[in-house]
This record gives C-alpha cells, structure tokens and sequence, in this order.
C-alpha cells in the first residue's frame, strides 16, 4: 500500500467537493463517510474513495413509526422515592424525566406490567392498594405504611432517540424531527427494516459500505426533565424492554421477569452492579435475539455487493463484540469512537482486539462539532494528546484504520488542526506497515478478575460518555497503563478459574470497590473461588490487588484474599486490636525507581498491614497504601489507588514483575526512563522504543540479552530498528 495514502475515513458533505477533494490529498485518506446530521451528495460520492454511509434501522424513519405506535420502543423507569405520611400517598412517576422522550405506556395493563415497591420494607405492594391517574401521570397507594417511602416502576414508550436528542440539542438543529425508535421484536417492524434495507441498497449504488449506526437497542440513556443526561449506561439493557419481549423470555425460561429485575431499585442493572442470574439470563436472551436478526440485515447488505460495518455505540447493545454470538451476525468491520476521559489506549483496545471482522476503525477525537472547534479553541491539543496516548494501544494491537467524524467544514476552518492530523495519518500508516498482523512480545500475562470476564474486554470501569468521575479513574488508570504496556491481557470472570485458565497467567490483577461488579463483591463470598485463587498464588501465582480487591466482610476478614497481599482494611471491628507494623521499608523493586511523589487518587483509606512478614513499600496517614506480601511460592501486591499517569505505569508494571517473581527479567526489552516504552514484533524482527511524551528524553535501553545502551529520542518519536 502507498504509505502516503490509504487506512483514513474522512467526514464529508453536500457542497463541500473541492474542500472535500484537498483534504483526501492532503491526508491519503481512502474513504468518505456521512455523520448524524450531514449527507454526502452525488458529486462527493463519485470521488476516488470508499463511501461509507450512515445507516439507522431503527430510528429515522418517522413516517413508519407514526403509524406502528404500538410498535415504539420502551423502558421501565422508577419514580422518586415517596414518603408516605399517612396511609395514602401519591406517586407523581413522571416527575424529573423529559416528555419529550418518553411518554407512559397506559396501552397495556398497567396492574400486570407495573410494580408499586415499599422500598423500606422492600415488600410488592398488592395490586389492589393503588390505581393509576392517567391525566396526572400519577399513582395513588391506598393502605401506606406511615413514614414508609413508596416508589413505581413503570412502563414508557421511547418516542425521541437519545442519541439524536443529544445531537439536536448540541448543534440547535431547531425544526429537525424528533426521531421516533421501533422495535423490529415486533413483525411490522420487523418487516419494515428489511424491506427498507433491500430498497435502499437500490438507491443508493455509490455506496460501498452500509455503517450500521447500529442496529436496534441504544445503551440507556434518559434525560431529566431540564433535558439534560438523568441516566446513562454504555452497558445498559434497560431500552431493550418491551411486553413482547417480557413475554417471550417467561416462554422460554419458564419464569416471569418482574419490573425489579430491570429497575434494580433505581440502579437499573449499571455495569458495576453484581449482576444477578434474571440480568445475565434476559442480556443473554437480548444478545441471541440481536445477533440473529443482525444477521438477515448483514446477508442483505452482502447479497448487494456491499460491506457492513457496525459503530460501537448508540444502538449497539446486544451485540457484544466480545460475547458469544458476535459471530454470527457476520459483520465485515466495526468502527469505534477512540478517546475522551475514558482513556484513549483502552477505547483503542476495546476496538482492535474485536474478532471476527475482517477490519477494526477508530474514530479519532476531537469530534468536529462546535464543542471543540469554536473561534479562540486550538484543537490540535486535543489531538495530540489523544494520539499519543492511543498510539501506546496502537504498538500493541492497531486497528486496522483511522477516522473522524463530525463537520469537515468546520475543522477546516482550523489549519494548525489539519496539518496535525495529516501528519498521525502518515504516522498511522507508517505503524501499520511495521506491525500489521504481528504479535508482540510480552514480558507477563495478565488476567483482569471481575464478574464480567471476557464479555466486557477492555471497557470495565467506563461510564456515561467524555464525563469525569472522581470514583473511577483512579481503576481505569490500570487498563491504560495496560493497554500500551508490554503484557498479555485478557479479561477473566469468576467462572473461569479452571486449571486451564489459571496456567496461562502470571498475575491476576482485581480492582475495584467493595461491592462493584469489579471488584467482585459477593462472590468473594463463594469458598470454592477464594479457594481457587489461594491455592493458584501458594503455588507460584501472583496477584495483584488494587482499591477492594476481594472485599466482602465475612469471617473476620474484609478482603478475603488479605493473607496473600498481607494487609486488611479496618472497618472499625477490630479498632480494639494493635496494629504494631508501620515501618516503610528503605528500598524496594517496586519504587526502586519512582522519582515523583506519590498518585493514588481517591486513595484508600484505613488500611493496615497484618504482620512483620508484610513489606510496606509506602506507609503514609496511618494507613498502608502499597505492600507486597510472600504467600507460598507466590507473592500478592496491594496498590491504595491507581490513576493513569507515566509514574503509575511503572509502579504498576514493577508490581506485575515483582508479583510474578520475574524481577530478574525486569532488565530485558527495557528502558529506565519512565515516559519511553519498547516494544518487539519476533515476527517482523523489529522493535520499536518510542518517546510516549511531547518532549525530547534521554534513557538507557536495555535489550533481549540485557546488554546496555544509551538513547536520546526527540518528543514523540519511535525509534526503529532490525532485531
């Protein structure tokens, strides 16, 4: 492939074609693509490049949507929390979310769908005891408990599109129609979403790849009534509700779901929620439903000479690249939205370890929306933060191309911009060429422990969308140092601590708090995986534990693997008892190198070694925040909180070295400045050590024999060379 083009999706428009004609040239960009809120005109889709086309199947065709209501997309949503003060209380359920996405469903039987909770006895409260006001989106409870609080869960029709609410709202698109979700679960829409498809492939010849944006379920998203983001779950089932659906799961499972297994008392199933066996069987049910009618879109797609790609995102649920059905829709690429706040090397691994494709793209930021390119803003910092951060994921494991998305007329308002990406396009190609199909070498295999497992590769700890949360960076930090270190990693969940599993790794790493799917919360409570694990690190296993790993308070014991890592935390229970071991160690591997004060983030608090046989490695507030403990032949690791920096990369990388007991190989495809990485491809016979940072740094570098040399790399550069 020429180097100077090729691998790169560009945004276009109608009336931008010879804007759109330079900027092929001036970044080798070999596609062309539409976004929500642009179309691509005849002359732009004649150019020499790939088309790609949004395509919605489920929103955006209001004129079917209106006349199959009944067929409209649904949720259940649970009211605020009523206090009742004498033995009658009304429940104004429609209270704090947005009317104009969402409206009650008052067309199927409200006492059969509905569920009034007290939530203070947590007790069903009888049908009989409360009725529903439809002209005041009401419900009214007879027979309260005085000083109880009462909440519904309820039934809602979706009748605007969140994502395309959100892009309304952002860029003012004032007389745009509200796009009405269908639900193809049902036959007319069913019929209607392949009968649309098969025409539209008639009509539009010049389109070379059909983008899914996605298929039928969107992540949940709510809006209060400000309009504003109420809910929002990347991960969440909560739109793919329907009677229909309900339904057809008691047929197949034999048992009825209840509103509460959705609503999970106002925590609606979130990622970091222990999931329980009714959650894991109805996604389950959703996943198998998805992937099968997915596939009759893909066949058609195929049957029309075309590509089908799928966006990672928006109506994306069911689908689950790393669950197993993925397969069977038969898809030919997934494009993916690449950076943000939750981590630009993770969102890059989320997208290039997909299987089953025959190519993986990542959507670059910034998007080119009015959010960033705005008179006064400089873009290109934000560009170049996002790739040199996601270029560390990209040594490891590149997608296959590169993208953006948004207005292309409006990023070419901003010439430093586009001269900066012209040149990670190049870059990109260049990576490409050097590692394409290869496997790096890696100094440790990895497996992450949490309730997901492989399922949920590389997208634990994300929430809501480009949003900071205080609770969890500090844990995503340890995915992004991950994703450009030079280890294995895969995703494991409690159900695959087998003999099999457990040989193929050096160290397991569980992070998280108490009580999060993360972290595990009470599976730890389960004598079979507590075992499991002891047994594996007595002989030789190394584990490493991060925040609450293996918290769940049972047996005298908050984390039930503190023998290993040899510390606890106190829970005031045992506040009676001295705690005589505080001496920080002088000198440890771990921080044998650490030249910055200490990040732990959020921290965690209260936490104290066992014993004399525990080493503290840092020792500060009167807690313990980093301690490492022998445990038979193998070593446990405890690390208070773990943001994503270059100092935290290290630590976590000597921990991982130090638990598995590799400290000797520490000095093997190395370097001793922390902000530069080497990485090695036996099959290309090449290796690259590469300057993470945007300023020159000075390191040695050690190679496979250990041998020493010293390096100067200017910012941002990758060194070559032939092994």
């Amino acid at each position: 492939m020429d180097r100077k083009r090729g691998r790169v999706t560009l945004p276009s428009e109608s009336n931008f074609l010879e804007e759109t004609k330079e900027m092929l040239d001036r970044l080798g960009a070999d596609a062309l693509r539409d976004s929500d809120g642009t179309k691509l005109d005849a002359a732009t889709k004649a150019l020499d490049a790939k088309i790609y086309e949004t395509y919605f199947v489920s929103r955006g065709h209001n004129e079917f949507a209106k006349e199959h209501m009944e067929e409209c997309q649904q949720l259940y949503l649970m009211s605020k929390r009523a206090l009742a003060t004498a033995d009658q209380v009304e429940l104004s359920f429609m209270d704090g979310y947005y009317d104009e996405q969402v409206a009650p469903d008052y067309v199927h039987d409200v006492k059969r769908w509905w569920e009034v909770i007290d939530r203070t006895a947590d007790q069903v409260v009888l049908a009989e005891d409360w009725d529903v006001r439809q002209e005041e989106n009401q419900v009214v409870v007879r027979n309260a408990v005085p000083f109880h609080e009462y909440t519904v869960s309820f039934l809602v029709y979706a009748v605007w599109d969140p994502t395309q609410m959100y892009n309304h709202i952002t860029n003012d698109w004032g007389d745009v129609p509200h796009d009405i979700p269908f639900d193809v679960r049902y036959a007319n829409s069913d019929t209607f979403a392949k009968e649309y498809l098969k025409q539209w492939l008639i009509d539009n010849p010049n389109v070379d790849v059909v983008r899914f944006t996605t298929f039928f379920y969107h992540f949940t998203l709510v809006f209060n009534s400000e309009a504003k983001e109420k809910f929002v779950d990347w991960f969440g089932y909560g739109a793919t509700v329907s009677v229909k659906a309900l339904e057809e799961f008691e047929a197949e499972y034999g048992y009825a779901l209840r509103p509460e297994d959705i609503v999970d008392n106002g925590y609606y199933n979130s990622t970091f929620r222990v999931p329980t066996k009714p959650y894991l069987d109805y996604m389950d049910f959703i996943q198998r439903f998805v992937a099968e009618k997915a596939a009759e879109l893909v066949k058609l797609v195929h049957d029309a000479g075309r590509e089908a790609m799928m966006f990672l995102g928006d109506n994306w649920i069911g689908t689950e690249p790393y669950g197993p059905y993925f397969e069977q829709i038969g898809l030919d690429a997934v494009v993916g939205s690449v950076g943000g706040s939750v981590g630009c090397g993770v969102t890059l691994r989320l997208i290039s370890e997909i299987p089953h494709v025959k190519y993986t793209e990542g959507r670059f930021l910034p998007y080119f929306f009015p959010t960033a390119f705005y008179e006064g803003n400089d873009p290109s910092i934000e560009a170049q933060v996002n790739w040199l951060r996601s270029r560390r994921a990209i040594m490891r494991k590149p997608v296959d191309r590169i993208g953006y998305g948004g207005y292309l007329s409006l990023a070419y308002k901003f010439p430093k911009f586009i001269d900066y990406i012209a040149g990670v396009a190049d870059e990109f190609r260049l990576l490409y060429d050097n590692i394409g199909g290869s496997r790096p070498y890696a100094g440790i295999r990895v497996g992450i422990l949490n309730c997901w497992g492989k399922l949920r590769s590389w997208q634990t700890f994300m929430v809501a969308h480009a949003l900071w949360y205080k609770q969890i960076y500090s844990y995503l930090g340890v995915l992004e140092c991950l994703s450009g270190a030079a280890v294995d990693v895969s995703f494991i969940s409690f159900e695959d601590l087998t003999e099999e599993t457990l040989d193929s790794l050096d160290v397991i790493i569980n992070v998280g708090d108490a009580e999060t799917a993360f972290s595990g919360g009470r599976r730890w409570g389960e004598e079979e995986i507590v075992s499991a694990v002891r047994a594996w690190v007595y002989s030789g296993g190394g584990f490493v534990g991060i925040g609450e790993p293996s918290a769940y308070e049972k047996g005298g014991r908050f984390f039930q693997l503190a023998e290993i890592m040899g510390v606890d935390k106190e829970l005031g229970f045992t506040l009676s008892t001295d705690k005589y071991f505080k001496t920080q160690m002088e000198q440890h591997f771990i921080t044998e190198d650490r030249t910055e004060a200490f990040d732990f983030g959020e921290s965690m608090k209260n936490v104290y070694a066992l014993d004399q046989d525990t080493e503290i490695i840092e020792y500060s507030d009167n807690e313990v925040h980093i301690a490492s403990h022998a445990y038979g032949k193998g070593r446990g690791v405890y690390i208070a909180g773990l943001p994503y920096s270059f100092e935290n990369t290290r630590l976590l990388m000597r921990s991982l070295y130090y638990a598995a007991g590799k400290e000797q190989e520490w000095e093997r495809w190395n370097v001793t400045n922390m902000y530069c990485e080497v990485n090695v491809y036996p099959e290309k016979n090449k290796y690259a050590i590469l300057n993470n940072s945007g300023e020159a740094q000075k390191t040695w570098f050690y190679d496979g024999d250990g041998a020493k040399e010293e390096l100067t790399l200017n910012g941002g550069e990758i060194l070559w060379r032939e092994m």
